[in-house]
């Protein structure tokens, strides 16, 4: 049942917004708030599309009833309508009052979650979102969610100002630094669902997507039972190939040997780094470098890496047998299906040495 949990994420990282049952204007309605929202933005469009056409008539006509006809004319006094100068002033004041308490109404439907909602955290830093679940499992830049439940995102940012956008959803928000904000939805029918940044946060914003991938109840269960999941029936370099997309490694290094935020990773195994523990790219130095980044920075890059102690064991030894296998040195074990024993753990690596990265 797992196996679509586990899919792995597309290298876009996207998924397709304008699908069947959305309109030119609004992908399809997937939560139970999303009409809210909807019917007022149609109803903002239409006035407003109606209240344009009718000034443009409006205007077409007074320019040529007015019109001067020979320059012999000489313009005529016009005495003000009463009517139609209180007309103008409160049509327009009701269409505003109504956008309001309308608008109101939309945003404390979807600002107060239900009492019965799944809290779930949600961090954004850059260029990535983790989700932390009441158990203390982690993931980035995926979330599994069950159908038919209320959810809860409690948001917060770690460097700068993100937005948290579900356009299918229609649930919108800022997520700050140092402070909590917060969106609820309730997504009734089963799919994956894009995320997407809208606050512009660096040069990875682009690439800030994740996907919320809503399941039946025991799919879920089963999804929090087995703590996430996945990389445990294909080669680790194959995994590990998998997480450099879903895990946002691809937002600061290369695997071509192009130039991004962080050291390419082309050519990387074996280069020397001198003040290291080990003093060269092995396996060592590639956990310490995941879990402590700001213990060693590589000359001439900035030390913007965030810790990733919250990976397993398996995904650092996918991630590792990857930078391998792009290298040209990989392992039998590394294109092997076999699950290999577990290593040592993450925090088990020594501090006390000069830092890596």
């Amino acid at each position: 049942m797992l196996f679509a949990l586990q899919d792995a994420v597309a290298p876009e990282g996207r998924t397709e917004f304008w699908t069947e049952g959305g309109t030119m204007w609004l992908p399809p309605q997937s939560s139970t708030t999303a009409h809210v929202i909807d019917s007022a933005f149609y109803f903002i469009l239409w006035s407003s599309t109606i209240l344009t056409i009718g000034v443009a008539i409006g205007m077409g006509w007074l320019a040529w009833k007015y019109r001067r006809k020979s320059h012999a004319e000489h313009p005529r006094p016009v005495h003000e309508s009463k009517w139609l100068e209180i007309s103008w002033s409160v049509i327009p004041t009701i269409l505003v009052m109504v956008v309001f308490f309308w608008g109101f109404r939309a945003y404390v439907d979807t600002s107060l979650a239900p009492s019965d909602a799944y809290e779930i955290r949600v961090n954004g830093q850059k260029w990535f979102w983790t989700f932390e679940y009441p158990n203390g499992m982690i993931t980035q830049n995926e979330v599994v969610v069950p159908a038919g439940q209320p959810i809860k995102f409690v948001m917060s940012a770690t460097d700068v100002l993100h937005s948290f956008f579900v356009p299918a959803f229609r649930i919108k928000h800022d997520v700050v630094p140092n402070r909590y904000t917060y969106v609820w939805f309730d997504a009734p029918e089963e799919g994956v669902y894009q995320v997407v940044c809208t606050e512009f946060c660096g040069t990875g914003h682009s690439n800030m997507g994740a996907k919320i991938r809503v399941v039946g109840r025991d799919a879920f269960y089963e999804y929090l039972a087995s703590g996430g999941g996945g990389g445990e029936d294909i080669p680790p370099a194959e995994f590990g190939e998998e997480l450099y997309t879903s895990r946002s490694c691809n937002t600061c290094h290369s695997i071509d040997g192009s130039s991004l935020v962080g050291p390419t990773w082309q050519g990387s195994w074996g280069a020397e780094r001198p003040g290291s523990e080990s003093g060269v790219v092995d396996d060592n130095y590639v956990r310490q470098s995941i879990v402590e980044p700001g213990a060693y920075i590589t000359e001439g890059f900035p030390p913007s890496m965030p810790p990733y102690d919250f990976l397993t064991d398996a995904e650092i030894r996918g991630l590792t047998a990857y930078i391998r296998e792009i290298n040209g040195v990989a392992t039998a074990a590394d294109t092997s299906m076999a699950v290999p024993e577990p290593g040592v753990a993450t925090d088990s690596i020594a501090t006390d040495s000069e830092p890596t990265q």
